[in-house]
């Protein structure tokens, strides 16, 4: 259990990074099949308010039940965000939405109160349309090639880490393990989430 906490710490704080920041390609809009790809590959586990978001949605997923149904909601929902800002169209308050989301699944897994299946699923597609929102601020212009390998790059890594998270924290390990390491994780979580909030609203307040 201490070193399940361990080992999330150190991987959450190694994908530090400001919010918008999320730019593998250093800002630069891909051009290629290959850039897309490796822009959408990177760009989930380079923020930790969103790779901290797809950590507890696989996580929450297992211990819902909805397992594949879980991430394919919210990874859909991401791809819709994506698609919007790619068009022009740009969700408001998204930053502040992001936090929430990462704040609000934390503390649910921390508390061990997960809400209805359908409600989760719902929940998941309405967050991602605003994590996708973020997303969708490195392809702005792209060409139709790079902009489908980009999402096809995004979409695989997001599934790949909801589906190791939720392994991790609660199919390996004895009972107790399991029901100890998704608080765990919640609130590690949960504190990202906060200080993403904080520092969303402050930017907010004193821009």
């Amino acid at each position: 259990m201490t070193r399940f906490s361990l080992a999330l710490g150190l991987a959450l704080s190694g994908f530090a990074g400001p919010a918008l920041a999320h730019h593998p390609m250093g800002g630069s809009t891909p051009e290629t099949l290959m850039h897309g790809l490796l822009s959408g590959l990177g760009h989930p586990v380079i923020g930790i308010d969103h790779f901290a978001f797809v950590v507890a949605v696989g996580i929450a997923a297992v211990l819902a039940g909805v397992r594949f149904a879980a991430p394919l909601s919210f990874v859909g929902g991401t791809v819709a965000g994506c698609l919007l800002l790619a068009s022009g169209v740009a969700l408001p308050f998204a930053e502040l939405a992001i936090g929430a989301s990462v704040l609000a699944l934390g503390a649910a897994l921390a508390l061990g109160r997960m809400p209805t299946k359908g409600v989760l699923l719902a929940l998941f597609a309405l967050a991602g349309l605003f994590h996708g929102g973020a997303y969708g601020e490195a392809i702005v212009g792209a060409e139709t090639t790079p902009l489908l390998a980009y999402l096809a790059g995004f979409a695989a890594v997001q599934t790949a880490i909801a589906a190791a998270a939720g392994w991790l924290a609660v199919d390996i390990g004895g009972r107790a393990a399991q029901t100890l390491r998704p608080r765990l994780a919640g609130a590690a979580v949960a504190g990202i989430g906060l200080t993403v909030l904080v520092e969303t609203v402050e930017a907010m307040v004193f821009v």
